[in-house]
């Protein structure tokens, strides 16, 4: 692996998993780590936006140096994942989320990787869709919302919570009728 700023980046992002997880659910828990404590959705909320702009920022960095490595091309997708589906999971815990939204969330990136897994063996490389793009993003601004938990933004909250099941839904769609060729046997 070449250590390039983008996958830098990436590593970052899995890394930041760790203390987003601990902080968030130690807090929840009952441990009292004082200051961390009290604003332990706030630390919590600015983590996960750090970890987020890490996302932006390696691939813009990759492309515009020619820093593009097989090791990005293979964990930048994969840490995104983690980190969407790591808060997900811990909002299910803290009960702001319900888990058969986070099932379908997780069910549909399982389908896609599974997806990318076969067109790969047959040489073909599956790029996200502008659906997919749009998924990332109503799923980040969902989690960054749900974890401000804030009681006077509940109904926006849900909103975004629907938009972003709608648009893991069609961009799931939108994948498997473009690349249904994908599954055709030789």
């Amino acid at each position: 692996m070449k250590w390039t700023l983008p996958n830098k980046l990436t590593i970052a992002r899995v890394i930041l998993i760790v203390p987003f997880v601990v902080i968030l659910l130690g807090a929840h828990a009952g441990y009292d780590w004082g200051f961390v404590t009290e604003y332990a959705d706030f630390i919590s909320l600015a983590i996960f936006i750090i970890a987020s702009l890490t996302d932006l920022a390696d691939g813009k960095i990759a492309r515009k140096h020619n820093l593009i490595t097989n090791f990005g091309k293979f964990m930048d997708p994969i840490a995104d994942k983690l980190l969407v589906c790591s808060a997900m999971i811990c909002l299910i815990e803290l009960g702001r989320i319900p888990s058969w939204i986070v099932v379908i969330i997780i069910a549909r990136e399982f389908t896609i990787s599974g997806f990318r897994l076969v067109a790969s063996d047959r040489g073909r490389v599956l790029a996200a869709s502008m659906w997919g793009k749009s998924k990332t993003v109503s799923q980040m601004i969902m989690v960054c919302l749900m974890l401000a938990n804030i009681s006077a933004l509940q109904i926006l909250t849900t909103i975004v919570m629907y938009v972003a099941l709608a648009l893991t839904i069609i961009s799931l769609l939108d994948y498997l009728i473009k690349n249904w060729d994908v599954m055709k046997e030789d």
